[in-house]
């Protein structure tokens, strides 16, 4: 079934006042982040619906449940409070309904009362569970935040990834993961972290694990962060053309669980300071992102020049 969240490690008593159901209703999973707010259901239409989904009551189902029958209420509850649903809340402050609340006791159904209002119910849970049930992969490299954006930098082993990101991080940009990534496909974007094993440390040959966080601060790592752009360093090759206008392809994008996420190959020789080379490509990516592309600027430049000399 893939992975799943526990009903009693999703929703908190604080916020949640369980009025049905006890300690083993909550061992209940839920395995989809989505919320069905049961319109149709209430109306009898059942054929297209998705018992996985937690069901929230709001203001409207309320509302159209005081003027359902008794029979038509036992008939829909009955199919609503089953063994796949996860559990039902009523949002807002509602009381549950009398005879959905006596069918649930009877079947150990898990229902639960809330203050807060239906949306920010609605929000709140899709949120959380859309990062606990996200799909997930694991790539190798070292992550930072560098001006704003979340940048992968990847390559062979010993090619000098992490002495990069140390530098960086003396630059005064924030470490997120070393060695390994941890990526999750939330919302329309990805994003990484690093596994709890690994967390604000830092591994340099020749010097060995450092805490990041304790040498350069707190403030100089963070948690989590969007994946807007991975640089693929490389040992450099004589017989390889690289980029060098910026003209030469097009945009080079990189497939992680779905989603597009830009890419730049830089080639990497004595001399050459990574740590700059990186930050202007951020900040290229960045004035890019703002609408202006400093190669199409060059070539319009070489046009304008040609067409004032021929004329």
């Amino acid at each position: 079934m893939g992975k799943s969240v526990k009903i009693k490690d999703l929703l908190k008593p604080a916020l949640f006042q369980q009025v049905s159901g006890d300690e083993t209703s909550l061992e209940r999973e839920v395995f989809v982040p989505e919320m069905n707010r049961p319109g149709f259901e209430l109306a009898g239409f059942f054929k297209h619906t998705d018992f996985r989904r937690i069901i929230l009551f709001g203001e409207k189902e309320i509302s159209f449940v005081k003027e359902m029958s008794k029979e038509s209420q036992l008939a829909c509850f009955s199919k609503l409070a089953n063994d796949e649903t996860p559990c039902i809340i009523i949002a807002k402050g509602y009381k549950c309904p009398e005879i959905l609340k006596n069918i649930a006791i009877k079947r150990n159904f898990p229902i639960f009362e809330t203050s807060q209002a239906t949306g920010r119910v609605s929000i709140d849970l899709t949120g959380t569970l859309d990062e606990a049930l996200a799909a997930e992969t694991l790539m190798h490299g070292v992550f930072l935040n560098i001006y704003g954006k979340g940048v992968v930098i990847r390559g062979d082993s010993g090619i000098g990834k992490s002495e990069i990101a140390l530098e960086l991080i003396k630059r005064g940009h924030f470490l997120i993961a070393d060695d390994a990534v941890e990526l999750y496909h939330i919302g329309q974007g990805i994003v990484g972290r690093a596994p709890e094993v690994l967390r604000n440390l830092l591994e340099i040959r020749g010097i060995g694990v450092i805490d990041v966080s304790k040498m350069f601060g707190v403030a100089s790592v963070l948690p989590k962060d969007n994946v807007d752009l991975i640089i693929q360093l490389e040992r450099w090759l004589p017989s390889r053309e690289y980029t060098r206008i910026g003209m030469e392809e097009d945009d080079v994008l990189e497939e992680i669980l779905g989603i597009q996420i830009p890419k730049i190959v830089v080639p990497v020789t004595g001399g050459r300071s990574m740590s700059a080379i990186i930050e202007a490509a951020v900040m290229n990516m960045q004035l890019k992102d703002s609408g202006f592309d400093s190669s199409k600027e060059f070539v319009n430049r070489i046009l304008d020049n040609i067409k004032n000399k021929s004329a």
